[in-house]
């Protein structure tokens, strides 16, 4: 099988690129150093199979950050039939150095000035044939974003790797940093076959940036843009939820219990109670997450989180973080594994750690499940969205907490550094695979660790056998109430201890826990915890379940990206410390005043 590698600067559009050839969903965001883990996928290309390998975006060959490094351990160690340089047009004149550096070391390649559409209305003119022929490499103008040029593209790549012959990996010796020879021929390039204005502008972009940016203006205006965001997600996703809800409670009533009701009692229970009302809880909750995810990439792809990272820049460097810091953050949102192998871009190893250790606070998306549905059990309409948006704010609060804390134990020195890309919006096809991505992402995890972990919650709420399910004397009441003396004065029952317990394994496992430990699913089960906690404890609950010790998941990249034991024991007991720390604060300061 032949190997492609997709090579380019970052925010080149090499992600775009892939998701087009492959039909796959490789997270598409629009600021440097997203793509930071090695995406592959396998496609018909010239009559045969091939792999397609998206690697990091990188500046040039000789960096050492921890992405660059990834491609260069991957030219050095891998056979390449060919690689695809990704080049961002309106930049034409910065992004060929890495070019001429692939092509010094002799290595088959075609070249795609992507974003030509951009560059056309800058009134940048690049001969693309002319500038091919000088370097050597075929060359194609390209928009991946809306399709342009597509054609033309995959045909030059399927006739170059027809005739190109693996190579063996290489050798990179070579100190380009001071390459002269590859100096003069960029400027040689650039000269003979690029005709730039003497001033080109995105007008609409800064009209925008001079409120988004606006020294007074632009952190208030993201804020509100935030809160907007959320309460979209809730207005909209709240009725598309309920009908998901309405139709899996009918498939169960009208299909599955009868279908079910000759099985044993205890089987019987199981299938129903166990399995199928705890995965169905949590499933009705995909329109939220898709919506949320959709809106998100609005957000990232529009360019607006590169200027949040630029504003908040100032404030995050008091904490020994900086602006990267809260773009990671802000992508912690949708998952925190991706957010902490975001951290790669930085060279100090003390601000990876800082950054890594305040990413888990981040609002991820299966906590986001939870909230939901506890804010629509015990909130009104109106005030619903405000809660989620005050849960939005403490994540930042818990971050300049533990920043403060241990900015000293992770010094950086690291210079901040950061592009900033024109406005622009996802087109819908983006955004319809964005929406697929997270949607098959939760079928993963539904059959993996959600239905695992229902099951479990259903043998330890009916076991013993013959004990009433889920009371004191089962597994689940003894563990309850073992944990009772350290939860209780945080307003946690001993039914909202076991789902926390399973809540470590996978956050996206405690509604489903819940479903099984009430026997109830759906509104059912809002209107039964409804009876027994009140408000005060649901955002007691809702605190410790953002802030205490993370998934699996997260510790383990945690564990593989820090390389250090004590580091990830800090990771998981820190957190969870806080949790209960502003927990119980909370409660019984709220009891206190009364409520």
């Amino acid at each position: 099988m032949k190997r492609i590698a997709l090579i380019g600067m970052p925010n080149a559009g090499k992600s775009t690129l892939f998701n087009r050839m492959s039909g796959a969903s490789a997270k598409v965001a629009n600021w440097p150093g997203v793509t930071v883990d090695l995406l592959s996928a396998k496609l018909l290309l010239a009559g045969e199979m091939a792999e397609l390998v998206d690697l990091p975006g990188i500046y040039d060959l000789h960096g050492f950050s921890d992405d660059e490094q990834v491609v260069r351990h991957f030219l050095c160690n891998n056979s390449i039939d060919l690689i695809i340089l990704v080049a961002n047009a309106t930049q034409v004149d910065r992004q060929l150095t890495l070019a001429l550096q692939v092509k010094s070391l002799g290595l088959p390649a075609v070249l795609l000035l992507n974003m030509s559409d951009e560059a056309k209305k800058l009134g940048i003119t690049i001969d693309n044939e002319k500038l091919g022929d000088e370097l050597g490499y075929p060359t194609a103008l390209l928009s991946a974003k809306y399709g342009q040029g597509y054609g033309e593209a995959y045909q030059l790549i399927e006739k170059e790797l027809r005739q190109s012959q693996a190579t063996p990996a290489i050798s990179l010796e070579k100190d380009f940093a001071v390459d002269q020879e590859l100096e003069d021929k960029l400027d040689q390039l650039v000269r003979h076959s690029v005709d730039v204005p003497v001033q080109t502008s995105h007008t609409l972009t800064e009209k925008i940036d001079k409120i988004t940016l606006h020294p007074w203006l632009g952190l208030p205006l993201f804020f509100a843009t935030m809160y907007m965001m959320f309460e979209a997600v809730y207005t909209i996703g709240a009725p598309l939820q309920d009908s998901v809800a309405w139709l899996l409670e009918g498939f169960r009533d009208l299909a599955l219990v009868p279908l079910l009701s000759a099985l044993p009692p205890l089987l019987n229970s199981f299938l129903l109670e166990g399995v199928f009302d705890g995965v169905a809880t949590v499933a009705s909750f995909v329109p939220v997450i898709v919506l949320f995810f959709l809106f998100m990439a609005i957000i990232e792809d529009s360019g607006y989180l590169s200027r949040a990272a630029f504003l908040m820049d100032s404030l995050m460097t008091r904490l020994g973080l900086d602006g990267r810091s809260f773009v990671m953050l802000l992508m912690g949102f949708g998952c925190n594994v991706p957010a902490l192998m975001g951290t790669r871009t930085m060279r100090s190893r003390g601000l990876r750690l800082l950054t890594m250790l305040v990413i888990p606070f981040s609002l991820c998306s299966a906590r986001l499940q939870v909230f939901v549905f506890m804010t629509t059990a015990l909130f009104s309409p109106e005030h619903a969205p405000i809660v989620l948006f005050s849960l939005y704010l403490m994540t930042f609060i818990t971050v300049i907490i533990t920043a403060l804390i241990f900015k000293g134990k992770f010094n950086s020195q690291e210079p901040f550094a950061l592009e900033l890309p024109p406005y622009r919006f996802p087109t819908g096809r983006q955004m319809v695979l964005r929406g697929w991505h997270e949607v098959r992402h939760f079928l993963r995890r539904a059959t993996k660790f959600i239905t695992i972990g229902v099951v479990l919650v259903w043998i330890l709420t009916h076991m013993p056998f013959g004990v009433e399910p889920a009371s004191a004397a089962s597994w689940s009441g003894w563990i309850g109430e073992f944990m009772s003396p350290v939860l209780s004065p945080a307003g946690i029952n001993p039914e909202l201890t076991v789902a926390l317990i399973f809540g470590f394994v996978a956050k996206e496992i405690v509604i489903g826990a819940l479903a099984v430990i009430y026997g109830l699913e759906g509104s059912s089960l809002m209107q039964g915890i409804a009876q027994q906690i009140d408000w005060v404890q649901a955002y007691s609950f809702m605190l410790f379940t953002l802030l205490y010790t993370p998934c699996l998941a997260t510790i383990a990249t945690l564990r593989s990206e820090s390389k250090s034991d004590w580091y990830s024991l800090l990771a998981v007991v820190w957190p969870l410390s806080l949790a209960w720390a502003i927990s119980t604060a909370f409660y019984q300061a709220a009891r206190f005043l009364g409520y």
